[in-house]
Formats: structure tokens, C-alpha cells, sequence
């Protein structure tokens, strides 16, 4: 195939839509189900990156879930834990593959975020994963292979019309890359750079010692930040993005974003949380949406009109400021990573606020001497990596 023809391109009244090889080659793809869009494809291309360059990292099997041109989650396969499992609704399903379990993670990690989703997976789809995926609302996969059984499961999602993609994983792309806008044409060298131990290694704080879970933690962070819209920050924690702060103007914007996101992600493991108890029939992105109310303030409006009786199955106590902070502190050995320098130390005491404790951004800020003074005073260890990571 050398050219796909697309419905419409960013909106639909952007006609005509197509993707194709600038040289005349055949693309490096095979829509084995469905039609994908202008938006699914790009999502597609970007998270395939991410997760061959997670298994590169790790040797593990990868996942994410992207939404709107940058990753909602990223993980990779670890086990998953009692509370893990049941905080991602994957708690019903028995002996998950590592692929399944890498993309309970980058499914679970921001549920709200990763609604209709399109997913990228590092290795071939087993049925276990596609079992995770049938379940969920998502608009496609992309894949190097697929078992049988697994087409068979994602083929009949959607009425039939569930995206499915496989790509060639041996393609290698061109390393001069361009695009246009209006009218104008942009070149440049493609993104090459190899994310691996090496980039931690000058660590500029009085803590030197980052242990080896959190060197993949960062890493992982900084592979998602590579195809994360910029300005982006990432926390990740246990082989998985815990929150991503994407696209935004500031700096402390993107930490404050993705340091809520994290806190989210943690407080969903709280008792109060595990402990609800939802009225019979209610699906699963409505359970979503519940528990986000009950976790911020807005739970006191569903107390004082009364609405809970609609979610709850008995009336849950309120889960007080005090309950939930005290909770969090219990968040530790979190790392973080940013795409560009931190310009002033309040992105490191948003920081802490969420249990970090490893950081990893490229540095060359004239307030540098500030940033590494906040990480001192709370015993993080910090390195200056020295690449920017800006992705448009």
C-alpha cells in the first residue's frame, strides 16, 4: 500500500486527507481493521515510537495510551499488585501477560485522560491484552503482530469498526524529517537521541545515590517526554508515567498539571477509596468520573444535593483534606522528569508535594544554583542531563 486515503484530515472539513510516502514507497503499515484518521495515525506513529524505545530501555514489554498527539500513560510489563490491579478494574482477570499488564498501567495511571484513546504496544497483542482493550473506549491499536485470537477480539469491538493497525518493526524512517505549515516547508534532523543510564550520570546535588528502579523510572519519564507536546513534565513511579503534565506555557504549570495527576493516582489507592461501594449497573468511566468527584471537593456538592444515592451504594464519609494529605506523604521514591530546565526552585517544592525524590531536566538555567538548592533541602538527588527534549 502506498498511499491510505483518510475521511478528513484534523476536522472534517479538511479535505482532502491522505497519508503516503513522500519517495513512492510502500508504507511501513497494514490497517488490518477499521479506518483510521488523520489524528488516530498520528497518534499511532507517536506512540509506536515511545514504546519501541521503552523496550529498548528496558527490555520490557510497553504500552501506552495517547490522546490527542500526547501520551495519557506509559508503562512497562511489571506485575501488578492487589491494589494496582483493582484500581485499573483488571482485578477480575486472571494470569495477565506482561504485555496486558503494561497497558493496565498506561490505561489505569490517568483514566479520564486515556478515555478513547488510541494504544500503542511494543510487542504482538495476545488475547490476554486484547481482553483489556475490548473492555474499555478506545479508538485503536497499533502493533507490530497480532495472535488470531487477538484480531479476533478487537475486530468485533466497535460493531467491527475498532482501528486496528499493524506496523513493519523492522521500518526505519529517513533522519531528515519535514512538515509544513502554512504553506512553508520545515526541515530537520530527526530525534535520535538514546535515552539510557548514561544520561543520569551527573548528578549535581549533595544525594548522589539513584538507585537502579529509579533510573528506569526516569527514564521512562524522559522517553515520554520525548513524544510529549511541550512543555511537558512527567512523574513516573514503579515502571509506569504517574502523571503527565503536557503542553503547557509554564513550567510550573506543567509540574503542578502533572503533580496533581500523580496525587490523583495515589489517592485512587487510599482505603476510602477502595472501599466504595457503587450502586449496581453503573460502567466503568462512570465509576471514573465518581471517584475524581470524591476525591476533590466537589464530593460536597454531591453530598448537599443529594446525589450520591444515584452512585453510592452507601453513603461514603468524606475523605477530608487533612485524610487525603496525610495519605500522600505516604508517596515516596517518586522521579521526575522535565523536557526543558527548571527556571526557578517552586517547580521543586510542587515537586516534593508529590513524593519525588529523583529528577532528571537538562539544566543551564541561571537560577540553576536555586533549583539545586531546593533538591538539597529535601534530600533529592538530581542530575542535569543536558538534552533538551521540545516536541512539536
Amino acid at each position: 500500500m502506498k498511499e491510505f486515503e483518510l475521511k478528513y484530515g484534523c476536522n472534517p472539513n479538511q479535505k482532502p486527507s491522505k497519508i503516503y510516502m513522500a519517495d513512492g514507497s510502500e508504507l511501513p503499515i497494514e490497517v488490518l481493521n477499521g479506518r483510521p484518521g488523520y489524528i488516530n495515525f498520528l497518534d499511532a506513529f507517536n506512540g509506536w515510537q515511545l514504546v519501541s524505545e521503552l523496550k529498548k530501555a528496558t527490555g520490557l514489554p510497553a504500552a501506552t495510551s495517547f490522546k490527542h498527539v500526547s501520551p495519557a500513560g506509559a508503562a512497562v510489563g511489571l506485575p501488578l499488585s492487589e491494589v494496582e490491579a483493582k484500581i485499573y478494574w483488571v482485578d477480575d482477570q486472571k494470569d495477565l501477560s506482561p504485555l496486558a499488564c503494561a497497558y493496565a498501567r498506561a490505561r489505569g495511571a490517568d483514566r479520564m485522560s486515556s478515555f478513547g484513546d488510541f494504544i500503542a504496544l511494543s510487542d504482538e497483542c495476545d488475547a490476554s491484552t486484547a481482553m483489556l482493550i475490548k473492555r474499555e473506549v478506545s479508538d485503536g491499536v497499533i502493533a507490530p503482530a497480532y495472535t488470531d485470537e487477538a484480531l479476533e477480539i478487537l475486530k468485533a469491538k466497535k460493531k467491527g469498526n475498532y482501528n486496528v493497525i499493524k506496523i513493519d518493526p523492522n521500518y526505519v524512517p529517513k533522519q531528515i524529517e519535514t512538515k509544513e505549515v502554512y504553506g512553508i516547508t520545515f526541515e530537520q534532523g530527526r530525534n535520535e537521541l538514546v535515552i539510557n543510564d548514561e544520561l543520569f550520570s551527573n548528578v549535581v546535588t549533595d544525594n548522589k545515590d539513584i538507585p537502579e528502579q529509579a533510573k528506569i523510572d526516569l527514564a521512562i519519564a524522559m522517553i515520554t517526554l520525548k513524544y510529549t507536546q511541550s512543555n511537558s513534565v512527567c512523574y513516573a513511579k514503579g515502571g509506569q508515567a504517574i502523571g503527565i503534565g503536557a503542553g503547557q506555557q509554564s513550567r510550573i504549570h506543567c509540574t503542578r498539571l502533572a503533580g496533581s495527576k500523580a496525587d490523583n493516582w495515589y489517592l485512587r489507592q487510599a482505603p476510602q477509596v477502595l472501599n466504595l461501594q457503587f450502586v449496581d449497573g453503573i460502567g466503568r468511566a462512570d465509576r471514573d468520573n465518581s471517584i475524581d468527584l470524591y476525591i476533590g471537593d466537589e464530593y460536597m456538592d454531591v453530598l448537599a444535593d443529594g446525589t450520591w444515592e444515584k452512585i453510592f451504594k452507601v453513603k461514603p464519609p468524606v475523605f477530608t483534606r487533612e485524610e487525603k494529605r496525610a495519605w500522600l506523604d505516604g508517596n515516596t521514591e517518586v522521579a521526575l522528569g522535565s523536557d526543558a530546565f527548571f527556571p526557578f526552585g517552586d517547580n521543586i517544592e510542587r515537586a516534593f508535594k508529590s513524593g519525588v525524590k529523583y529528577v532528571a531536566q537538562p539544566g543551564g538555567s541561571v537560577r540553576d544554583d536555586n533549583v539545586i538548592e531546593a533538591c538539597n533541602k529535601h534530600g533529592m538527588a538530581m542530575c542535569f542531563t543536558g538534552i533538551r527534549l521540545f516536541h512539536h
